[in-house]
């Protein structure tokens, strides 16, 4: 028997969670969610579903299991903790929330009612990436000493006028971090692991009318000693592929969006030739480096498929709140330190005023 899905919230980012619906083996988009009557009905007339628009009478309809949350960043809460209290599962869009008190409402909620919780993080699904983690989990990079995350995106002065929740810190929670950033920060904190602390400055340069930073960058620890740098920026014509670099005692891995660029071990191991070839072209889209709709929704769809695998078996998604939270607490991390001047440790203690 199929899920049945629903989604809060129908601008872009909506569709490409449909289609994983769609192309996921035992899900089906019952219903989507939008205050904008017009909207919703647009949005539900193009995928075949029961438009609403009112959360807590789509969360009544008894053939919507799952609800997965497509609003702004800073508007995530609200709906992801009554689809809990509905008895949903549920899974958000990426950040999970703009600040940790918010992510942690979430989680507990989930928790408390026994449901599942995804954040969504397709990146870590494609086959580079995991051909990393594992070279990682097999010691073959010897000791790690460099992690560095690069996303030199650009992003016109239109595509931040074209939505009032766009640059601000209530509901985009920051900027060139926090919305585009964020699946790269991600990324390198699975791959690495936790980080220690951070060193870091923002600024505002090339965009106007917005409260947030279009450049970024921070210089890490890692607890395991490797050090770091994050770079992020929306004002880097025409925009480029994002890329991180691994580097240890005895590898290196350079993936750029999902090509791996570089894949060079001390010791060689059998198909490292034929992991390097299929995954130097593997990626399909720009990557959203210049256009946020140019990408593509294979890593989405590989991910509602683990969420889907999740709920049946009653297992833990790969991506859960924990792991999503993780990523947020670093940009904070980074956020709290540009506007201090001072060394950030991790754990946070508590969320950084922000604006």
């Amino acid at each position: 028997m199929s899920l049945g899905f629903a989604i809060v919230g129908t601008g872009m980012i909506s569709r490409f969670h449909a289609r994983a619906i769609e192309d996921v083996r035992g899900a089906k988009l019952i219903a989507c969610c939008n205050p904008n009557a017009k909207s919703a009905k647009a949005f539900a007339k193009e995928l075949d579903c029961t438009p609403y628009t009112d959360v807590a009478e789509m969360l009544a309809d008894p053939a919507v299991d799952a609800v997965t949350i497509a609003t702004p960043s800073g508007a995530h809460m609200e709906p992801a903790v009554a689809a809990a209290r509905a008895g949903k599962h549920v899974i958000v869009e990426k950040p999970l929330e703009i600040t940790l008190k918010r992510c942690d409402r979430i989680i507990r909620e989930c928790e408390k009612q026994g449901v599942k919780l995804a954040t969504i993080f397709p990146s870590r699904f494609h086959n580079s990436s995991v051909h990393m983690r594992k070279a990682i989990d097999q010691g073959r990079f010897g000791r790690l000493t460099l992690g560095d995350a690069y996303v030199k995106w650009f992003r016109t002065q239109e595509y931040y006028d074209s939505g009032a929740w766009r640059g601000t810190w209530k509901l985009d929670g920051g900027g060139a971090l926090m919305n585009q950033a964020v699946h790269t920060v991600d990324l390198l904190s699975w791959l690495m692991g936790p980080v220690e602390e951070i060193q870091a400055q923002t600024a505002l340069l090339a965009h106007k009318r917005i409260e947030v930073e279009d450049v970024a960058i921070a210089t890490l620890r890692f607890k395991n000693g490797a050090l770091g740098v994050i770079e992020a920026t929306t004002a880097a014509y025409p925009g480029y592929l994002k890329r991180i670099e691994l580097h240890g005692s005895h590898g290196t891995a350079i993936l750029e969006e999902e090509d791996l660029k570089a894949w060079d071990f001390a010791k060689k191991a059998r198909g490292d030739a034929a992991i390097h070839k299929a995954m130097q072209s593997s990626k399909s889209t720009g990557g959203g480096a210049a256009d946020p709709s140019a990408i593509g929704h294979h890593g989405h769809t590989l991910q509602f498929r683990d969420f889907v695998k999740a709920i049946k078996t009653d297992s833990t998604p790969a991506v859960d709140g924990h792991e999503g939270r993780k990523a947020i607490e670093i940009i904070l991390a980074i956020y709290k330190s540009a506007q201090t001047g001072k060394l950030v440790k991790l754990p946070l203690k508590s969320d950084p005023k922000l604006g």
